[in-house]
């Protein structure tokens, strides 16, 4: 762990260091992104903006490192689909529980992901990147599940296993930012969940799942 200038930092370095990106990803969960700056940041850690800057460049320099660290920790959503079985009462299975893990994931990261999603549609290569890591995280996956369907006759051959895939994930990282906006439509939690696993069972495999 190295300070801006390249210096080493000790263990209570590292530690102050943590402690802003802590303060930091607090802030982000009750502050627009644009209204946090480094002074504030400094002054909740219980330290000046000179110390802020001996971490970080700026506090997007400190926001991307918590992005990074989020969309690392985004690779364990690959495991909700990698080797799982869509046939019969498992498919059922295989969909919701990837549903309800991506949505518990985008949940948790919800703060530092408005600011990830924000970035990407702005044009920032550094965010897009971050974007593409964690929706990858399940792509590949559902697109190798679709093409091994269609090797055992169970998808249609003119069905695009890549083209379902990425529809199927962006439709489910619109939904997990989106989540409180159900509400106000008369969804309810409870029925959000088992309603999107359908539309990625029928997406995935073509048809009604076996429950």
């Amino acid at each position: 762990m190295r300070t801006v200038d390249g210096r080493v930092a000790g263990r209570r370095g590292q530690a102050t260091r943590q402690k802003l990106l802590d303060c930091l990803s607090e802030m982000l969960s009750s502050s627009p992104y644009r209204d946090v700056k480094v002074i504030d940041v400094a002054r909740k850690a219980g330290t000046s903006p000179a110390t802020f800057y001996q971490y970080f460049p700026d506090v997007e320099g400190a926001v991307l490192e918590i992005a990074e660290h989020m969309a690392t920790e985004g690779a364990e959503l690959t495991a909700l689909v990698e080797g799982r079985s869509w046939v019969g009462k498992a498919g059922w299975q295989t969909a919701q529980e990837l549903v309800d893990g991506f949505l518990d994931f985008w949940r948790r990261n919800d703060a530092i992901l408005r600011v990830v999603d924000l970035g990407a549609s702005e044009g920032d290569k550094r965010f897009y990147k971050i974007r593409m890591k964690i929706l990858n995280s399940v792509n590949n996956s559902l697109a190798d599940a679709v093409t091994q369907l269609q090797s055992k006759g169970r998808v249609d051959k003119d069905v695009n296993p890549a083209a379902v895939a990425g529809s199927l994930v962006a439709m489910l990282a619109a939904v997990a930012s989106h989540q409180k906006g159900f509400q106000s439509w008369g969804v309810k939690q409870a029925e959000l969940r088992p309603n999107v696993a359908l539309l990625v069972h029928l997406g995935v495999t073509g048809k009604k799942p076996t429950k």
